[in-house]
C-alpha cells in the first residue's frame, strides 16, 4: 500500500473544503476527525470497532509512547501499526503539549525540554531531533514538528518569544525529519502565536519558508473559549496555502468542528468522544445526553435507531443508563463506540454537504437540531 504523501482538493463551498490526503497506509477523506489513540489504543475500543465507525486515521502520542513502552521497543516489534493492529494511517503528535501539561518538572531551553515523567519521575530530554527520531521509530504516516504550546493567557511579548522558539524548533524538526523519515511519510508544521494576529501571520510565513506538506493550527482549545478560537481561525486560515491540508489540533465539540470546517479546516483530533463516553455522556444529532440522568432509566429507545453502529442502534438508553450507574466497563465501551461513530457520521455528512454545495444550509440545520434541549 506504499505511496507518497499528497493532498488533493476536490470541492470548495464557501470556505469549507472537501479533499483527500494520501499516505503510505491509505487515504483520508477530509474534513476528517482522528480518534485519539494516546497509548496505542483508542480507550475502550477494539481497533476493528474503530474502523467500523468509518475512521480512516488515528492519532498516537509521542510523549506517552516514549515513556511506555518506548519507541525503540515498538520499532523492534514492527512499528506502531503492527503493535496496535491498525493498518490505516496514523498521525503522531510531537510530545510538546504533553511535556508542558503533564510533566511534574520541566525546563525549557533553546535545545529542547528537560522534564520529569508523570509516571515514575524519571528524567528525560525531548528535543526537535529526538521527537523526530521517536516518531520515525513509531512509523507514523504524518508526524508533527516539535513546538512549545504557548500557555493561555499570554502577553504579546511572551507569545512572541514562544512562537519564535517554536519556529526555530520547526526548522530543526524539518532537518531531522529528512534524516530519520521513511519514504512517503510527511511532516506538518504548527502555527503558533496565541491570540495575536500579527504573530500568527508571522508564524505562517516562517513555516511556509520551510515548505512543510501540511500545516496545523496549534495553541487553541487551551481555555480561550470558542469565540476567541474562531476569531483566531478567521485571521489565520486565509494565510494558509490552499494546496495543503490544514489541521486544527485538539478540537473539539461537534459545534467546534462545524465552525472550524466553515472556516476552512480539514483535519481534527480530540479525546472528547472517548472521554465523554467514559463519563456516560453520549453525543447524538439531538444534542449531548447525560446517561446518568434518571430520566433514562425507563427509556426503551436506542441512541439512534437508524444508525449502522451497533452501540447506537442495539442497546436501549435504559440499559446504557443501568451500565453507567453500575460503573460497568461495558458502559464506557459502548458509549465511547457510539460517540466515535457519531463524530465520523458528522464528518461524513459535512463532506457530502460540501460536495453538493449546500454546506451553509447543512450547518444551519445541524445547529438548530443539536442545540434544542430535549
Amino acid at each position: 500500500m506504499m505511496s507518497d504523501f499528497s493532498y488533493q482538493l476536490h470541492n470548495v463551498d464557501g470556505a469549507a473544503r472537501r479533499g483527500t490526503v494520501t499516505t503510505p497506509h491509505g487515504t483520508i477523506e477530509t474534513p476528517a476527525f482522528m480518534p485519539v489513540g494516546t497509548a496505542a489504543t483508542v480507550k475502550g475500543m477494539f481497533t476493528d470497532s474503530v474502523q467500523q465507525t468509518g475512521a480512516e486515521i488515528l492519532l498516537g502520542n509521542t510523549y506517552h509512547l516514549m515513556l511506555r513502552p518506548g519507541a525503540e521497543r515498538i520499532a523492534s516489534l514492527g512499528g506502531l501499526h503492527r503493535f496496535m493492529n491498525w493498518d490505516k494511517p496514523i498521525l503522531t503528535d510531537s510530545g510538546g503539549f504533553q511535556v508542558m501539561s503533564l510533566s511534574k518538572l520541566r525546563k525549557i531551553t533553546e535545545e529542547g525540554v528537560r522534564f520529569q515523567s508523570h509516571i515514575d519521575g524519571g528524567s528525560y530530554n525531548l528535543t526537535p531531533e529526538r521527537s523526530m527520531e521517536i516518531q520515525s521509530l513509531l512509523g507514523s504516516d504524518i508526524q508533527m514538528a516539535f513546538d512549545e504550546c504557548t500557555p493561555h493567557p499570554a502577553t504579546h511579548e511572551v507569545a512572541e518569544q514562544s512562537m519564535e522558539l517554536s519556529m526555530r524548533w520547526a526548522k530543526r524538526s524539518s532537518d531531522a525529519f529528512d534524516r530519520y523519515s521513511a519514504p512517503g511519510q510527511a511532516l506538518f508544521g504548527i502555527v503558533q502565536g496565541s491570540v495575536y494576529e500579527d504573530l500568527r501571520v508571522r508564524s505562517v510565513e516562517a513555516l511556509m519558508e520551510i515548505d512543510f506538506p501540511g500545516l496545523a493550527v496549534g495553541g487553541l482549545a487551551v481555555g480561550e473559549g470558542q469565540d476567541v478560537m474562531f476569531d483566531v481561525l478567521d485571521f489565520t486560515v486565509p494565510h494558509l496555502p490552499a494546496s495543503k491540508p490544514r489541521y486544527l489540533m485538539g478540537v473539539g465539540t461537534p459545534l467546534d468542528l462545524l465552525g472550524a470546517v466553515e472556516r476552512g479546516i480539514d483535519m481534527f483530533d480530540c479525546v472528547m468522544p472517548t472521554r465523554s463516553g467514559r463519563h456516560g455522556q453520549a453525543f447524538t444529532f439531538d444534542g449531548k445526553l447525560n446517561l446518568k440522568n434518571a430520566r433514562f432509566k425507563d427509556d426503551p429507545t436506542p441512541l439512534d435507531e437508524h444508525s449502522t453502529c451497533p452501540a447506537c442502534r442495539d442497546y436501549s438508553k435504559a440499559y446504557l443508563h443501568h451500565l453507567v450507574r453500575c460503573g460497568e466497563l461495558l458502559a464506557s465501551m459502548l458509549v465511547s463506540w457510539a460517540n466515535v461513530h457519531f463524530y465520523q457520521e458528522l464528518m461524513g455528512q459535512m463532506r457530502l454537504a460540501i460536495e453538493e454545495q449546500r454546506f451553509a444550509a447543512y450547518a444551519k440545520d445541524f445547529r438548530a437540531r443539536y442545540q434544542v434541549k430535549p
